[in-house]
């Protein structure tokens, strides 16, 4: 069932309306395998499987699980895509999607400032198999064209990307991968279905790390690629053989928490333009990102393509990487911890939290500031965050 607006999709799109046992919830099916009536009933399967007919059902819990496809069909109407597939966490819906795709001679492009295991991953992992990878600066669309040859096989980015929350031109880029032939996939986490559905401006896979607000509640991991039927047929077939595969029992509470995505998402965005304000006239602030202000580099790209602006703020403080470790720690409400999209406001410096063991020179080179702050703002009052980060600021 499709419904109307995303707050609506979000609780209904995808379920069935008649439940087994007459349930209004979705039922938790936390099985292994599944079994046949009789020989005939294998074989009529196994017949219609090498087919390619969908007959509704699956041979054992690596390929399907009823409380899985459940969550899966909602997360595709969620974002305007035929099929999603759900995966065991967000970085496994990107390495999935990059295994079934590239091959021993193809290359990929990804824009800087995704995040650091995802270009860890293009950079280290794929060379081992021979899969060529060219980061352009994000924004520079003319680099990015130049870097494309005929060996290339995808363009990768985040929107917004991971710290600096910098906005991608997803037209632009969809425009560009289809002129060139070349896959155009999106890490889209940040924005959430409701900020943003890359699909309906040509982006041809998004992927989330349905950990973070589509999940919501700090309590699961899970990843989520969608787009066309093909495609994601080819990345399900790929995660058949990786078997990065998710439960039901996290299904279960994926299908939970995407049920308040809309009113989370909403307070979160909220909260994040009222502190991203705060904080860029505080005078201990040296500068903050965040595409909702007019000072953010991408602000006029966020404000044509993006419904929201998202409930991550970061931002620089005047000091050292000392003194802002005494910034973080002198905050009461936020969690120091490097995730997002929660109940919970977290909080951490990239420095330390992801970058830790890197020089401070590497550091500097790949533009992660020493007196960078990440703040991923949950549901508490808008109020108290401010006069927390307030007191913070007083205290160094």
């Amino acid at each position: 069932m499709h419904s109307g607006h995303e707050s609506t999709a979000a609780v209904h799109a995808g379920a069935r309306r008649a439940k087994p046992y007459h349930s209004l919830i979705d039922p938790i099916v936390p099985t292994s395998t599944y079994t046949f009536d009789n020989t005939a009933d294998l074989v009529s399967y196994m017949e219609a499987h090498l087919a390619g007919k969908d007959e509704g059902r699956v041979e054992y819990g690596r390929y399907g699980n009823p409380t899985v496809s459940a969550v899966e069909e909602r997360l595709a109407a969620l974002e305007g895509a035929e099929q999603a597939v759900l995966l065991g966490s967000g970085m496994a819906s990107i390495t999935t999607t990059l295994l079934t795709f590239l091959s021993a001679g193809d290359e990929l492009i990804i824009t800087d400032d995704c995040y650091r295991r995802t270009r860890q991953f293009c950079g280290e992992f794929l060379k081992k198999l021979k899969i060529g990878c060219t980061v352009v600066p994000m924004g520079n669309y003319t680099a990015l064209e130049r870097a494309i040859n005929p060996r290339t096989r995808l363009l990768v980015s985040e929107t917004p990307t991971n710290p600096y929350l910098r906005v991608l031109d997803v037209e632009r880029f969809a425009e560009i991968g289809r002129r060139f032939g070349v896959t155009t996939l999106v890490d889209s986490t940040f924005a959430t279905p409701l900020n943003l559905q890359p699909l309906n401006w040509g982006i041809d896979l998004v992927a989330h790390s349905a950990t973070k607000y589509l999940g919501g509640h700090n309590d699961l991991l899970a990843g989520v690629v969608a787009g066309s039927r093909e495609k994601i047929t080819a990345i399900r077939e790929t995660n058949g053989v990786m078997g990065a595969v998710s439960d039901a029992n996290t299904a279960y509470l994926l299908l939970r928490g995407l049920k308040t995505l809309g009113v989370r998402v909403r307070h979160q965005n909220d909260t994040g333009l009222q502190v991203a304000q705060f904080l860029a006239s505080h005078p201990a602030i040296e500068r903050v990102w965040y595409p909702g202000l007019s000072s953010h580099p991408d602000h006029e790209t966020a404000l044509r393509q993006m419904s929201d602006f998202g409930g991550v703020v970061s931002f620089t403080v005047r000091g050292d990487l000392r003194r802002t470790s005494q910034f973080v720690d002198a905050l009461q409400i936020p969690y120091i911890s490097p995730s997002l999209g929660g109940t919970e406001s977290l909080v951490g410096q990239p420095a330390l939290v992801s970058y830790y063991p890197y020089s401070p020179e590497e550091r500097h080179a790949l533009g992660i500031a020493d007196n960078l702050v990440r703040l991923a703002l949950g549901l508490e009052d808008a109020d108290d965050l401010i006069a927390d980060l307030k007191q913070a600021l007083a205290f160094i």
